[in-house]
């Protein structure tokens, strides 16, 4: 602590001397650079592994999976069927459920407005939720 005498009014006034603070805490940085063992850099990263057999995923029953092939055919979970009777199939399999969401996957050239078509089909048959999936894209357990 410092001490300054004088001034206008009589008496002492007290002001803190940080300077040696600052000195401690340098000195404890220093310490804990040279303490601390090095870190090794980077992470530890596992490299996606290409799948072993290409068979078709299992399809949970619970998730109703709509595809619309380029050929114009159409699969419900991986079921065919044709455009003239896809919604009483829909409405046969949605009556008793209470999820009335599904998946619409098209080939990878289908114009858009087969999924569409597809779609409208499906709301006409009771679906209220309709989820568009890529090509790539596949639904598991």
């Amino acid at each position: 602590m410092g001490m300054s005498v004088g001034g206008s009014k009589a008496g002492q006034i007290a002001e803190p001397n940080v300077v040696p603070l600052i000195d401690v805490l340098l000195v404890l940085i220093i310490a804990a650079m040279v303490l601390m063992p090095e870190q090794p850099a980077g992470f530890h990263a596992q490299v996606p592994q290409p799948p072993s057999q290409a068979r078709p995923e299992p399809i949970d029953p619970r998730v109703v999976v709509m595809q619309v092939m380029q050929d114009g055919k159409l699969l419900i979970n991986r079921e065919p069927s044709d455009w003239n009777s896809l919604g009483e199939k829909l409405y046969v399999i949605f009556k008793r459920r209470t999820d009335k969401s599904a998946f619409v996957q098209g080939a990878k050239d289908v114009p858009f407005a087969e999924i569409a078509r597809a779609m409208d089909i499906m709301r006409g048959a009771g679906i209220q939720h309709i989820a568009l999936m890529t090509p790539g894209n596949s639904v598991r357990r």
